[in-house]
């Protein structure tokens, strides 16, 4: 069975590219992935069958080899980044404190924007290893 390394994969998309032991392009269909996966990261260790697709060899029957990757790890943003993005919303909750020390919430979509945007923050540092 021939492995590789996921070269990247977009989940959005539903498909991604496998650089195979033997350098060769492997194009990664999502409907290759074991059950209950979804996405892989870059640089993930797979084991896979291969078929001739339209346009090249294609992946089929996908396994992960090793521990399951952190998609969330793989895509936290730099620290460097990282510090910006909590320097802005440092900023953006002061504002919101000072209308709250006046009696006032902020507007409906306001909030909402707020709140997606801690979860967001939340999640980058959220890290399950």
């Amino acid at each position: 069975m021939p492995s590789g390394k996921v070269r990247w994969f977009d989940a959005k998309k539903g498909y991604g590219f496998i650089t195979s032991d033997d350098n060769r392009d492997v194009f990664l269909p999502i409907s290759a992935l074991p059950a209950g996966v979804t996405t892989l990261r870059k640089g993930a260790k797979i084991e896979f069958s291969v078929a001739d697709g339209r346009k090249g060899p294609q992946a089929l029957d996908v396994r992960l080899v090793g521990p399951k990757p952190s998609v969330v790890k793989a895509t936290r943003p730099a620290p460097d980044d990282m510090a910006a993005i909590v320097e802005d919303l440092i900023k953006l909750l002061d504002s919101a404190g000072n209308g709250l020390r006046r009696h006032h919430y902020p507007s409906p979509s306001e909030s909402r924007k707020l709140a997606a945007m801690l979860r967001g923050v939340a999640d980058d540092f959220d890290v399950q290893d």
